[in-house]
């Protein structure tokens, strides 16, 4: 049996969870789409997965670090109708749930009667799918606090008459499938409440842009680490450079995450206590930090990628797994500097396995890489790399919980 390594430990669910954010105006998270399979896929999730489920999601999934602190948010929960007609729900915490009507549910006056006593109880109700020319969908958007607007499936005519028609009801609107950010800023004319999508991983090139700022000295360091004649010496010749960069990188390496006992004084006793790769590593993540008018929300899930990454690989026997994380740290540094990534790949000191998996998802690297991102769109049912699917949730847990504490240290280095 395949071992797991030492940091996750092995609780392993028998469902399969991932999270899609959802953002209000500014781009911050307020809720999380919860994407939920057991071992029998079905259009949501039934009390089985519910009751598996539940602590995990309140414990890890529907907790992330925001403006500097600690936050809690709620999460959509796609729901069946093993779950619409139960006598009654497990224990749920009513403002820690948004109980998701399937798109296509057939609306029989049985199941519009369970969705009544619901929201009666003081459950807050969803629906997916709306089409503002679908009279048979009213009788559903008088029940609900929040409704969900297929972007890919409306025109500008249509996404206008949805909003009129459900503001007048007094509901929540939710844009979904928000590809890039043209999309968002017209969603957001239109007066739509939360949006969801793709759109934060969408670059907007500009031609000719480079990277600026102490980047470059980053870039420099990177360089030097990826060099087999690679010293302490010359690396800290480098980062003395910006005293501020040599500052961040020994307050993170100090910091509780490293769980070192002794503090680090320079970047050459650092790099003796937790060796080259752990300071490549660090050089990644503040590479991918501190970018002016992007969110959290997108460094998050850069960090969440390259830490699932690593420890699928891990897990799957590869070597030098480090590569495996920078490999998905970096898969959206396109849309962090809004810089295509093949020039971004010109600019960048990387390896040709790195830059093949990045520009085209090719050798093991891409794999790997391929697979977490299927895993973070909930297709499940495409996953290959590993035989035992309980392993993919362990890891994507384990990479949340890691991406906050690094938030965390990241954010004191500031």
């Amino acid at each position: 049996m395949t071992r797991l390594p030492d940091v996750i430990d092995d609780d392993l669910l028998e469902v399969s969870l991932a999270c899609r954010p959802v953002y209000n105006r500014g781009q911050e998270v307020v809720a999380l789409d919860l994407l939920v399979q057991g071992e029998q896929p079905s259009l949501g999730a039934t009390l089985s997965d519910i009751e598996a489920s539940s602590a995990v999601i309140l414990g890890t999934y529907t907790q992330l670090f925001q403006d500097g602190r600690m936050q809690r948010v709620p999460g959509f929960l796609k729901v069946t109708d093993e779950v619409i007609l139960a006598p009654e729900l497990p224990d749920l915490p009513k403002d820690q749930y948004i109980l998701e009507v399937p798109e296509g549910m057939l609306l029989t006056s049985e199941r519009v009667e369970q969705l009544k006593l619901l929201a009666q109880r003081g459950y807050r109700l969803a629906m997916a799918g709306y089409d503002p020319d679908d009279v048979e969908l009213d009788v559903l958007v008088e029940l609900v606090h929040i409704v969900k607007v297929d972007t890919r499936q409306l025109n500008d005519a249509a996404l206008d008459r949805a909003v009129r028609k459900l503001r007048a009801n007094g509901v929540k609107i939710l844009a979904d499938k928000v590809d890039n950010r043209e999309q968002f800023e017209r969603c957001a004319d239109l007066g739509f409440d939360y949006y969801q999508g793709n759109f934060l991983s969408a670059p907007t090139p500009i031609k000719g842009k480079k990277i600026s700022g102490n980047k470059v000295l980053l870039l420099q360091l990177l360089s030097e680490l990826h060099s087999p004649e690679a010293s302490p010496m010359r690396l800290e010749q480098i980062a003395l450079k910006d005293a501020n960069l040599t500052y961040r990188i020994l307050k993170v390496v100090n910091s509780a995450a490293m769980g070192l006992r002794r503090e680090v004084r320079s970047l050459s006793h650092a790099i003796a206590l937790v060796g080259l790769e752990e300071i490549k590593r660090w050089a990644n993540l503040f590479l991918v930090s501190g970018e002016h008018n992007k969110p959290e929300a997108l460094t998050r899930s850069m960090l969440v990628r390259g830490r699932m990454c690593e420890v699928l690989a891990e897990i799957a026997g590869h070597s030098d797994t480090v590569n495996y994380f920078i490999v998905g740290l970096l898969s959206q540094l396109d849309a962090l500097m809004d810089i295509s990534m093949p020039e971004l790949m010109e600019q960048v000191p990387l390896s040709k396995e790195v830059k093949s998996a990045l520009l085209a998802r090719g050798g093991s690297l891409g794999e790997v890489l391929g697979e977490v991102e299927r895993y973070e769109q909930g297709l499940f049912d495409e996953l290959t790399l590993l035989k035992d699917t309980r392993f993919y949730e362990a890891a994507y847990r384990h990479a949340i919980g890691w991406a906050q504490q690094v938030q965390k240290a990241m954010s004191s280095a500031d």
